[in-house]
């Protein structure tokens, strides 16, 4: 429908809107002429995920956008609600951790390689011009020479980092958050398979995202300040150092540590409120609480500029302990994490949730895994550019070297699995080769092209596979980074020397670990910035990353404010809106039919109805993931209980699906609903030789233009002649009442 160039917006802005064919603008003020067919129109939503090149910063905020998914993956629970809680409240834990990461990465490059080694390391410093100011011999003893004031200065990069996160969160917060839903009473329980995304407030996190965005923003500030702080109070607490200084040393550490338990209890205190909408926000925390850690970042600046004529800069920062007190607390949460979710999902066990309920901890792993890979490629970059031959620094803290020299065995068991997977799908296209010739009877074709199909087929099977493939990953990330941790703290030493004097076999295997392991994750980080660089340039590459934050950006940030906005606060209102308002002005019923990601917008805006709106509604899906994605990864919110509850209060709901289709898949609901929403699966191709229809070989679509098959236009017209005959006159006409058939609303994939 949006190829046809007569196509003009009824409602909406240039980000998401309603649009219909020309003719069928007015449709409402002609219904005599619409009597026995529908009124199509489309929902676009694209420029939600991919609209202008500020979307490419999204990269930056990966980690949060997949921690943020975690929390959405909680076991399917009822009646266990401290439980529930306890799971959310660990992920926001996670989730703060990883703040503290990406500041403490930015300090260890601007604080400790920059303006503690390189400035003050003669060598460093004449080699780099640009840093002669800050070095004591080039300088010779210039102003900004004294470590404590090279820290001040370059504490200006991580606190600029922590402003322009604060920023984006402000912003989108504004733009995504501040979207209103419907004013309406909570439906009444009707049991344990009544679905959360049903709840008034669902889709309105606004006081939760401004509280933890005001506790994020203080937590990088703190983390700032500490590293300025913390080792201008170490250098006075040196025997016969002046006493006002250690006072005000200590008093500023009191300061850092009650400032930062306040930002944890603040993480603690308080959830997401669903039932209702909740409009208050905590305007007080919000703004005091970092204006307070704005003013410790202050003071910090002022105590760790004061002149120590006596302090010199040797050796690192104090980031050895803080880097691995980070990777432990990450440990323990996920281990916890992972406890709780295996309780959740013990009390209400389902064989189709993916990894038996840990889904949320081995995703959240991964997040705090690519945390560490982020800020360790950003310094070991750093460190190899100001300090090319390995000569004059000491380099980034041992931890990040023993973390970036895992990478070589995780790659290698990952490798392991997916020729395990490439095995199985060959064998299993094999067996696929006589299912493709039975399901095209009487038609001829060639052995090539039996191939080609099977071969789709098992590869549209590896979705399946997918948990398996998550969870070993995410174990081996575990036992590997718990390794790397204990092998930092018991030697101090990186991979390289610390097997020295062991057998030649260690030392070798370790030597190329950590050179590999160096090399890779500095590829890593050319291909991000690469990518990044692109998609800011690139509108088509920009729709790429706007396709890959269909999933993450779906759900609310309910742990992690810094991560992408939630399109869905944005796109679920506007269908429920529009739904709503056509149901009532018209008093008619609507067909919604949605493709992939589009038919989760479906579902989703769906129940957001009221009862009797829900009554006049008829679901229309293919290539959809609610059952096959949504359903196995979030069974709390799109398990079988949820999804037969949809079923029983709309209308009616038809799914297409096919066998060559990576993403769609049957609905699966239990007993006679299941037959009742999923029509067997379509062929595809449409024909497997040449036909009289067809002299031309017809095209394998597998997850593409489902329109194509008559399946999709047969489905659409029983759903409307289902509709039709209780179909009322409208309500608001000049003269007679003439009837108004249903509206036909299509939420596509974009």
């Amino acid at each position: 429908m949006l190829d046809d160039p007569r196509t003009v917006r009824i409602t909406g802005d240039h980000v998401a809107a309603v649009f219909r064919r020309a003719e069928d603008a007015d449709a409402e003020s002609r219904p005599e002429d619409y009597r026995g067919r529908p009124v199509p129109e489309a929902y676009v939503w694209c420029n939600l995920t991919s609209g202008n090149g500020t979307r490419a910063l999204w990269l930056l905020l990966l980690p949060f956008m997949v921690v943020n998914l975690a929390h959405w993956m909680r076991p399917a629970a009822h009646g266990r609600i401290r439980t529930v809680r306890l799971y959310g409240l660990l992920l926001r834990l996670t989730g703060l951790t990883l703040t503290v990461l990406l500041v403490a990465a930015a300090c260890e490059v601007a604080l400790d390689l920059v303006a503690w080694q390189c400035a003050g390391t003669r060598a460093c410093a004449e080699r780099h011009s640009w840093l002669g100011f800050l070095s004591p011999v080039v300088s010779e003893g210039g102003w900004w020479s004294p470590p404590g004031r090279r820290l001040a200065l370059a504490a200006a990069v991580p606190a600029a980092l922590t402003g322009l996160l604060w920023y984006l969160s402000l912003r989108t917060w504004r733009a995504y958050e501040s979207q209103q839903p419907m004013e309406r009473e909570a439906d009444a329980e009707a049991g344990p398979g009544r679905a959360a995304l049903g709840r008034p407030g669902f889709w309105y996190g606004r006081r939760l995202v401004a509280r933890l965005r005001a506790a994020h923003t203080a937590a990088g500030l703190l983390t700032v300040a500490a590293g300025i702080g913390v080792p201008a109070a170490r250098f006075d607490r040196r025997p016969g150092g002046p006493a006002l200084l250690d006072t005000l040393g200590w008093a500023l550490q009191g300061a850092l540590v009650a400032a930062a338990v306040g930002v944890v209890a603040v993480v603690c205190r308080r959830g997401r409120s669903e039932n209702r909408i909740d409009r208050h926000l905590d305007e007080h925390l919000v703004r005091r609480l970092p204006l307070a850690a704005l003013l410790l970042f202050v003071l910090a600046l002022l105590y760790g500029g004061w002149a120590r004529p006596q302090w010199t800069s040797t050796g690192r920062l104090s980031g050895d302990a803080a880097f691995g007190g980070i990777a432990l607390v990450q440990g323990l949460l996920v281990v916890a994490l992972a406890v709780v979710a295996h309780l959740l999902h013990r009390s209400r066990p389902d064989t189709r949730t993916a990894i038996r309920g840990l889904g949320g901890p081995a995703v959240a792993m991964l997040a705090c895994a690519l945390g560490g890979v982020m800020s360790g490629g950003v310094a070991q970059r750093v460190s190899d550019w100001m300090d090319g031959t390995g000569t004059f620094l000491d380099g980034p803290p041992v931890l990040l070297t023993w973390q970036a020299s895992v990478i070589p065995p995780l790659l290698v068991v990952v490798l392991l699995m997916c020729a395990v997977l490439a095995r199985h799908t060959l064998r299993l296209a094999r067996l696929e080769r006589d299912a493709v010739e039975r399901d095209h009877p009487g038609e001829t074709g060639d052995r090539g092209r039996t191939r080609r199909i099977a071969l789709t087929r098992a590869l549209a099977t590896l979705t399946d596979r997918a948990p398996v493939l998550v969870a070993l990953t995410s174990a081996a990330t575990l036992l590997l980074g718990a390794g790397a941790l204990v092998g930092a703290l018991a030697t101090d030493q990186v991979p390289g020397e610390a097997a020295r004097g062991t057998y030649a076999v260690v030392q070798g295997a370790a030597q190329t670990a950590q050179a590999l392991g160096s090399w890779l994750i500095g590829l890593g980080f050319i291909l991000f910035v690469t990518w990044g660089r692109r998609a800011y340039k690139d509108p088509s590459a920009r729709r790429t990353i706007g396709i890959l934050w269909d999933v993450g950006t779906f759900w609310p940030r309910a742990a992690h404010p810094f991560a992408p906005p939630c399109y869905a606060e944005r796109a679920v209102p506007d269908l429920t809106w529009r739904m709503a308002t056509w149901t009532r002005a018209t008093g008619g019923r609507l067909v919604i039919s949605g493709h992939s990601q589009g038919s989760v917008l479906a579902a989703a805006a769906s129940w957001q109805l009221e009862p009797s709106a829900r009554r006049r509604v008829a679901l229309l899906t293919y290539g959809s993931p609610l059952e096959r994605l949504y359903g196995r990864w979030f069974p709390a919110h799109f398990g079988p209980a949820a999804l037969a509850s949809l079923h029983e209060e709309v209308d009616c709901w038809r799914n297409l699906y096919r066998r060559t289709d990576p993403i769609g898949g049957p609905m699966r609901l239990p007993g006679d609903a299941g037959p009742a929403v999923d029509r067997a699966p379509l062929k595809d191709p449409l024909t497997y030789g040449r036909t009289e229809l067809h002299p031309l070989p017809a095209p394998i679509l597998g997850h593409s233009d489902y329109q194509a098959d008559p399946a999709f236009a047969e489905e659409r017209r029983h759903l409307l002649a289902r509709l039709r005959p209780e179909v009322p006159a409208p309500r608001h006409t000049d003269g007679a009442a003439a009837p108004v058939p249903a509206a036909d609303d299509t939420v596509g994939d974009c």
